[in-house]
């Protein structure tokens, strides 16, 4: 199943700044628009808020296979924008991503473009800079769902695991956890696999993160028996209609009719 990660705790604890918080909750229930929206003023000419919100269009798209143009745009102008090595580095982690999404769903092949846009990424972005875990991350996705690489997408996984602790990064935690896990199952590590996903499952739902609880219960759900699976997959399709129907590649795992689903990531 498609998945995605952005930096950020995920958190509206009582320091974090009200915009933030408020971007937070919109996302947390699928309105990236909306949370695009707020940062829009900000954007113009602050490159972190311009990334953020290239970030939260990607995901979008990713999460409804639409709204591409807006991505692409929002991505160019937070390249004009990108003056330190973080910050053109932060910015081709974007594009990777974005190419990335676009070949896994099927829009476009830019699979090359998101090669060389991550490979950017890293020779700008220090080893210690903030957003190497999430680098880390999206180059093991390129690895496990593009290259066909497990072994490499692991390690890259476990790298960005890593980072993701050390930051006190929960919601790529969570994406970790759940791709290790995926991993884990492939290989019949089963007892590995259920502790994951059942990891970011927890994760997603401290923070709140709504939109990616229902793609979490249905990944434990493979690693479960029967009746718990069956539990497990009735509460990813409760979550799945309260958000309209998004992720729209859950649905063939929820049997309900939709676009084809996208391989795990």
């Amino acid at each position: 199943m498609a998945d995605t990660a952005m930096s950020g705790s995920g958190t509206t604890a009582d320091d974090d700044p009200p915009l933030q918080t408020a971007v937070w909750r919109l996302r947390s229930r699928a309105c990236w628009t909306d949370a695009a929206a707020l940062l829009e003023p900000h954007a113009a000419g602050d490159p972190a808020a311009a990334l953020q919100r290239t970030a939260l269009l990607t995901e979008r798209c990713l999460y409804t296979g639409e709204g591409w143009t807006d991505a692409e745009d929002a991505l160019r102008s937070a390249e004009a924008l990108a003056r330190t090595d973080d910050e053109r580095g932060g910015a081709a982690c974007e594009r990777g991503h974005l190419a990335y999404a676009s070949t896994l769903l099927g829009v476009r092949d830019r699979a090359d473009e998101a090669s060389v846009a991550l490979s950017r990424a890293a020779a700008l972005l220090a080893p210690t800079a903030p957003g190497r875990p999430l680098l880390d991350f999206r180059r093991g996705l390129i690895a496990q769902n593009i290259a066909d690489a497990p072994e490499s997408a692991r390690a890259a996984y476990r790298r960005a695991h890593a980072g993701a602790a050390a930051r006190g990064d929960e919601l790529l935690l969570s994406f970790t956890w759940r791709h290790l896990a995926a991993l884990a199952l492939q290989e019949g590590e089963l007892a590995e696999a259920r502790h994951g996903f059942a990891e970011s499952l927890r994760i997603r739902e401290e923070l709140g993160y709504l939109v990616g609880t229902a793609p979490a219960l249905i990944s434990l759900a493979e690693a479960e028996p029967e009746p718990e699976a069956a539990r497990l997959r009735a509460e990813a399709g409760r979550l799945f209609r309260l958000l309209g129907g998004v992720p729209t590649w859950l649905a063939p795992h929820l049997g309900v009719p939709g676009p084809r689903p996208a391989a795990a990531s």
